[in-house]
């Protein structure tokens, strides 16, 4: 196994501007059972009806900017900002509601099994 340096912020800026309309996923880590990737949103939403139903859990931290996550049967979304994280089990249905639009949101994401 090789020694591996990034940087969780390195051309955000380049990214983002080259995903418009997009978010941008970058493996970071993967083996088995087990995936860490870099997220950048810059005003994307889950589709209107769309539900992601993973059958994996996600570990998953906004490390900049701002987003609104829905999770199917409760009331009220939950706002993330710099710093916050939430657990979401396998197979707890939820959708991205909102995400800054003026800047990029970057998070960190832990996919196991």
């Amino acid at each position: 196994m090789t020694i591996q340096l990034g940087n969780l912020f390195a051309d955000v800026a380049d990214v983002s501007a080259a995903n418009i309309g997009e978010e941008a996923f970058s493996e970071i880590l993967a083996r088995p059972g087990l995936k860490i990737e870099r997220i950048i949103s810059q005003g994307q939403t889950s589709p209107p009806g769309f539900w992601y139903d993973q059958a994996w859990n996600e570990w998953v931290i906004v490390l900049k900017g701002r987003a609104t996550l829905q999770f199917e049967h409760e009331p009220a979304a939950r706002s993330l900002g710099v710093g916050d994280y939430v657990f979401i089990p396998a197979r707890k249905r939820h959708r991205v509601e909102w995400t800054e639009p003026q800047q990029p949101t970057v998070w960190l994401a832990v996919h196991f099994e």
